[in-house]
């Protein structure tokens, strides 16, 4: 077994966590490889733990639950002929419900079940915002859970039941569920998808030969060379089988709130959301950026590596040159372990360094993704002054995250969100940056392909992070002291 992951890195723990990735394949040989290579192209999506479950005649179900990367723990032979078969599903962890940053081995997913019918595993990206008060009540009706996971109330809801199918059982179960999911799901013969109806959670299928795939990205179904067919709508659910692709809406029709931060920064930039290149919507946003806050400078640079395509596009609508100013240490990753305190003030150094000779001397314009707890923002402004910049202008491609997220991203409590508590004005002081900017709310809306900006009355995104209007009520959160945005904030 590969070793429990190390604390993240500093620069790392102030970024939001990027929820969990699912891929699942019906109908191709040797399917759990074919999981494997997707979830390594979703690795981005969590990388403290990982799991595969396939099912094979001969077997019958098989799985391989594993802490740490995927390249680590699902590329050996040994292993994966533990695996056989031409269905399987997996994910990527990291969690954001359970023990937070404590991964531990009962709480990696998929889950699997034995029902009347046989038996099923399901993978689970997203939240369930009423999963304390489910479990309360489940454990009262004699359940017994085996994790700390919001998940494995969807397993026990499945077996209260009375559906004669494991997809009629998962429809009545996803009922009774409140808040953010994409699920891939298997039985022997069947490999199912669903979309919470407001569709937070991104969710794709793909044809591969003459199976089918499931992904969180697009990006998982290019690295084993499926073609990419569509998304799974918003509250949709899929039956894939050798037979082919069945359709069913089981919730009740609901708007559309896809998560805005998946273009931002969640998604891999070479994959596709919304028909949209995630790459093209982040070049969008530094073209507003510089549109909406424009200043006087010699250089733009990103703070890599999520910031690049918004750093271009910020370059090429101001005119202002691009340049690597920053450059990351691809290979420090999270499994450095750091001895000394001395090292740990180090930080953020031992993953990005100051390319010297082109900002010496320089007005510069570092262009990030966003602003957590600033933690790192104030780290990287003291390097670029350290290598002799004149200005540093911090300009963000994101509105200020103000609010916690309780669909599946792991957000710091909201009094440690630097922009709950501070002004713009006040951030750019406390940062000890010339100038800090934001992109609006609107200015992103635009960003993503809604010319007229945010609809007010009807938003097209979930953007609670930013405007603290939650789309699903967290009613869990809320029973523990949370206060929702009100009418005068």
């Amino acid at each position: 077994m590969s070793p429990q992951m190390p604390p993240a890195h500093p620069f790392d723990d102030d970024k939001l966590k990027e929820e969990c990735g699912v891929f699942g394949v019906v109908g191709v040989t040797d399917a759990a490889n074919f999981v494997a290579l997707g979830l390594h192209a979703l690795q981005h999506r969590g990388q403290e733990a990982g799991g595969i479950v396939t099912h094979d005649p001969k077997t019958g179900f098989n799985q391989a639950r594993r802490m740490g990367l995927v390249r680590d723990n699902f590329t050996s032979a040994d292993t994966m002929e533990e695996l056989p078969g031409s269905i399987g599903i997996g994910h990527v962890r990291y969690s954001t419900a359970g023990n937070k940053g404590q991964t531990a081995m009962r709480d990696v997913q998929p889950f699997f079940g034995e029902f009347s019918m046989g038996g099923a595993a399901i993978a689970h990206n997203g939240n369930i915002t009423n999963a304390v008060a489910l479990r309360r009540e489940l454990i009262e009706r004699g359940s017994i859970f085996q994790s700390s996971s919001d998940s494995e109330c969807i397993i026990h809801l499945m077996a209260r039941s009375m559906g004669r199918q494991i997809p009629d059982r998962m429809e009545e179960a996803l009922r009774k569920v409140e808040g953010a999911f994409s699920i891939v799901a298997m039985t022997r013969t069947k490999l199912i998808g669903c979309r919470d109806p407001l569709g937070v959670r991104p969710l794709v299928l793909g044809k591969i030969g003459d199976g089918w795939a499931l992904a969180s990205e697009t990006c998982a179904l290019d690295i084993i060379g499926a073609e990419f067919i569509r998304e799974i709508e918003a509250g949709e659910m899929v039956v894939a089988t050798d037979k082919g692709v069945e359709s069913h809406f089981p919730f009740r029709t609901k708007k559309s709130r896809f998560c805005i931060f998946e273009h931002v920064y969640f998604s891999r930039p070479d994959s596709i959301l919304g028909g949209r290149s995630v790459y093209e919507t982040r070049e969008n946003i530094g073209r507003e950026l510089a549109k909406e806050a424009a200043v006087d400078a010699d250089i733009v640079c990103p703070v890599p590596d999520s910031g690049t395509p918004a750093a271009i596009g910020y370059s090429l609508q101001s005119g202002i040159p691009y340049a690597m100013g920053i450059i990351r240490n691809n290979y420090m990753g999270r499994t450095f372990i750091e001895p000394t305190e001395q090292i740990r003030n180090m930080g953020v150094r031992l993953k990005l360094n100051v390319n010297r000779a082109l900002i010496k001397d320089k007005r510069v314009i570092l262009v990030d993704d966003s602003v957590v707890r600033g933690t790192t923002s104030r780290k990287i402004k003291e390097m670029i002054l350290d290598a002799g910049a004149a200005e540093v202008h911090f300009r963000i491609a994101s509105p200020p995250t103000a609010w916690p997220c309780f669909y599946g991203v792991d957000t710091p409590q909201r009094e440690k969100l630097l922009a709950a508590t501070m002004s713009e004005d006040e951030m750019r002081k406390h940062l000890g940056v010339d100038s800090l900017r934001f992109i609006s709310l609107n200015g992103l809306y635009r960003a993503v392909g809604e010319a007229e900006g945010r609809n007010n009355a009807s938003p097209a995104y979930c953007d609670a992070c930013f405007s603290g209007e939650y789309p699903v009520a967290p009613s869990d959160m809320i029973e523990q002291g949370f206060q929702p945005r009100t009418a005068a904030e």
